[in-house]
């Protein structure tokens, strides 16, 4: 009876093994109807061109690749139980090889007002967290006063209030002028009740509310050599009963915090920097928090 249940568990691994794909995304030469399963076209085949696509195919186990292309990748994707679990021996992959997640858009010229002298004024359509960027770095944000009214603002410098976002030019100079851009799109990664995952090299920037955020029943989740940088709320919230490692990777220039944690999770930091600029680097609603193993309350 052992016997026969050894051949079974070996069948069902060996068929795992078989069907376990590498899935590669190209979001300049890619296209969607492809099957993705090469990195370059050879004859009618190729990549995919979204992350999007790939995921909505992927099966336990796969390894999706994307293709550094130097253009950012402009999409939000989710990941969920099901098809985007693995286990230790084969995770579930993402790789990004150096590329980016990029949620954010262009402010439309048009939607800029005059406020009062060199500030002018928008209207985000997402107004609970923002960012704006100039060249996909976030400009200096200035924080309203105590008793709500705005700052006094330098050239270059920013303002959330009131659902406007305010900007000062600088002399001569309109806000059309810079190619600003603002946090566009809510969150870059979403996990839900996934396991046995790995997302690594990749940078997730410009989301309005966060980079990555693990919502819930996340397990054996690691996060390696990744950058989340300039997104509204934080590079990465880890909430519910979720469990991740982050190794290797570096969280700042986010809104409200770089590492945000939540009622029963768990984070485990290792040899990763959680810079303390825009915002502190943990802001802590519940959860547990390891760094380098050791058990922490605040990182400094």
């Amino acid at each position: 009876m052992r016997f026969h249940l050894w051949i079974a568990a070996c069948a069902l691994l060996c068929a795992r093994d078989a069907t376990a794909r590498e899935l590669f995304v190209d979001n300049v030469a890619g296209n969607d109807s492809s099957n993705g399963l090469f990195e370059t076209w050879q004859s009618t085949a190729g990549p995919m061109r979204s992350l999007g696509r790939a995921l909505s195919v992927a099966t336990p186990g796969d390894r999706i690749v994307l293709v550094n292309s130097g253009a950012p990748y402009r999409e939000m994707i989710s990941l969920s139980s099901g098809r985007h679990n693995g286990d230790a021996s084969q995770p579930f992959t993402i790789d990004g090889r150096g590329a980016t997640l990029d949620g954010s858009r262009a402010v439309p010229v048009e939607a800029w007002e005059s406020f009062a002298g060199p500030v002018f004024r928008f209207r985000p359509p997402r107004m609970a967290f923002q960012q704006l960027f100039r060249d996909s770095r976030p400009l200096v944000r200035r924080v309203a006063d105590v008793d709500g009214r705005l700052p006094d603002l330098a050239p270059l410098e920013w303002c959330l209030h009131d659902g406007w976002v305010y900007f000062r030019v600088e002399a001569g100079k309109l806000p059309g002028d810079y190619g600003l851009t603002y946090a566009g799109l809510q969150t870059g990664i979403t996990l839900y009740h996934v396991h046995g995952l790995v997302i690594a090299n990749l940078t997730v920037q410009g989301f309005q509310l966060d980079g990555i955020n693990a919502v819930d029943g996340v397990r054996d989740c690691r996060l390696q050599n990744v950058v989340c940088r300039g997104n509204g709320r934080a590079g990465l919230t880890v909430a519910g009963s979720s469990q991740v490692d982050l190794v290797g990777s570096l969280l700042g220039n986010n809104g409200e915090a770089q590492l945000r944690t939540e009622a029963w999770s768990l984070t485990r930091v290792a040899g990763s920097q959680l810079l303390d600029n825009t915002a502190p680097p943990l802001v802590r609603v519940g959860g547990r928090i390891l760094v380098d193993g050791e058990p922490v309350n605040s990182i400094p």
